[in-house]
């Protein structure tokens, strides 16, 4: 009986661990979904991606990448933004809304693509989850680097519209 007794207790303790490893773990996959840290920064030449410089907390930050299919516009991937506000992290929708290989921004020829994203974290108290904004991802080419990318979005999540443009700005948009 007291054999019984002791291993009731051991499996109640590894119970109540287990519980707390859950929770731990549970809490731990939230806070992370609500940092940008857990985006990847990609170098080189995906099949897109950008980042918009080092955050230092002074000013806002945005990093994302993904695959695109020009043949068929399509087009997927994921986006964080940081600022002041907070952290929103988004999908983007699958449908690739407008590329060229012939575009002009800034004075300069260059890639350029715009994309429907949506919020799928966010703890910016203004911009709820499951909202659609655009991005326009600007690529300069011929060694210029004037590269942007520019977020839009509804009313309730307007403190989000952020234009990243300069020399930080390292933006991979695939060619025709």
């Amino acid at each position: 009986m007291g054999e019984m007794r002791t291993a009731g207790r051991i499996w109640f303790a590894l119970g109540a661990l287990t519980a707390v490893i859950v929770a731990l773990a549970t809490t731990g996959v939230a806070g992370a979904a609500t940092s940008c840290s857990e985006i990847p920064t990609v170098y080189g030449i995906p099949p897109w991606g950008f980042h918009t410089g080092s955050y230092t907390g002074e000013r806002w930050f945005a990093k994302g990448h993904g695959n695109i299919n020009l043949e068929a516009n399509t087009v997927s991937g994921v986006i964080c933004q940081q600022d002041r506000k907070g952290v929103i992290i988004m999908s983007v929708e699958h449908h690739l809304d407008y590329h060229s290989h012939h575009a002009t921004k800034w004075g300069y020829p260059g890639n350029i693509m715009k994309i429907k994203v949506r919020v799928t974290t966010s703890n910016d108290p203004g911009c709820a989850v499951g909202t659609v904004g655009r991005a326009t991802l600007y690529a300069s080419y011929n060694g210029v680097r004037s590269d942007s990318v520019q977020f839009f979005f509804p009313d309730a999540c307007r403190d989000q519209d952020h234009l990243y443009h300069g020399t930080e700005v390292n933006n991979q948009v695939p060619p025709l």
